[in-house]
């Protein structure tokens, strides 16, 4: 299958969002992690769309889609998201998918709008734990950043290396794309925000992380969510995590599986998916 070439939707005061939707069906709506791209969700459009209609978008400041002009957190992303929502027309609830960042604004986003949401499903999600890569947490601190976020094919390597298990995984087009992600004017300064807004050299903040539990909890949605056991960001001990925090949630540790699931284990995450919403109350018909 051929993959749709992304578009860009205006909304707002004119803020750009860029985006792919492909297939007919109930929508599919999936967030990527942060420093990433829509792209990351190609292996998912393209086993999904044959049954759904699914929408990929870069999150605010990231991809192609313009920065917001505060800095990024998870409450704002999850705003942009219901805002994307409404420019493009998803006005029935969808499937929403969240991957790392993704998932903390995907689970943000239900806790905001639960009538907009038929299922949520979590790869890898930020916010059930303080543990993450060091690099993350060196993000936080500006001198550190600047020397980090600084542009280079063996620097977006290097944080390639960290995200996959499999090696074979770090190609030449994905490599390129990262850098070129992060030669963006844009790109340093967004990262940064996200990263101070999520934690601190120490690890990731626990005023929002528990703040959003919370309100998942109070308001619980079909859910599911998945670990790769090899995954070097978010350690997958936050799995146990996610079953304390939202024992309605169906849960799954990949084998031999970094921070990508939805990448390294394509096929069988969208088996998974696919079982998950024809298997619940109120899912897909």
């Amino acid at each position: 299958m051929i993959l749709a070439d992304p578009r860009t939707v205006a909304f707002g005061d004119g803020l750009r969002a860029r985006y792919r939707v492909q297939g007919e069906g109930d929508p599919v709506l999936l967030l990527h992690g942060i420093g990433c791209s829509l792209e990351d969700f190609d292996e998912q459009v393209e086993l999904l769309s044959g049954k759904f209609r699914c929408w990929a978008v870069d999150l605010a400041g990231f991809g192609g889609s313009d920065p917001l002009p505060v800095p990024n957190s998870v409450p704002r992303l999850a705003a942009f998201v219901a805002a994307f929502a409404d420019a493009v027309g998803i006005d029935v609830p969808a499937h929403v998918v969240g991957n790392s960042l993704g998932g903390a604004v995907a689970l943000q986003f239900t806790v905001d709008h639960p009538e907009r949401v038929r299922t949520l499903a979590l790869a890898d999600p930020a916010g059930f734990g303080r543990e993450v890569t060091v690099a993350l947490r060196l993000l936080t601190v500006p001198v550190l950043a600047r020397r980090l976020l600084e542009p280079s094919a063996e620097a977006s390597r290097r944080t390639l290396r960290a995200v996959f298990h499999d090696r074979d995984l770090v190609t030449a087009d994905r490599v390129a794309r990262a850098e070129a992600l992060s030669r963006r004017p844009h790109g340093a300064r967004v990262m940064h925000e996200t990263a101070r807004s999520l934690g601190t050299p120490v690890g990731v903040r626990r005023g929002w992380r528990r703040r959003l539990l919370r309100g998942a909890a109070a308001n619980p949605v079909p859910t599911l969510v998945v670990w790769g056991e090899q995954d070097r960001i978010l350690p997958a001990a936050h799995l146990d995590a996610a079953r304390r925090a939202l024992p309605h949630a169906r849960t799954h540790l990949f084998p031999a599986t970094g921070h990508m699931p939805q990448i390294e284990r394509a096929e069988e995450f969208a088996r998974m998916l696919e079982e998950f919403w024809t298997t619940t109350p109120g899912g897909t018909p």
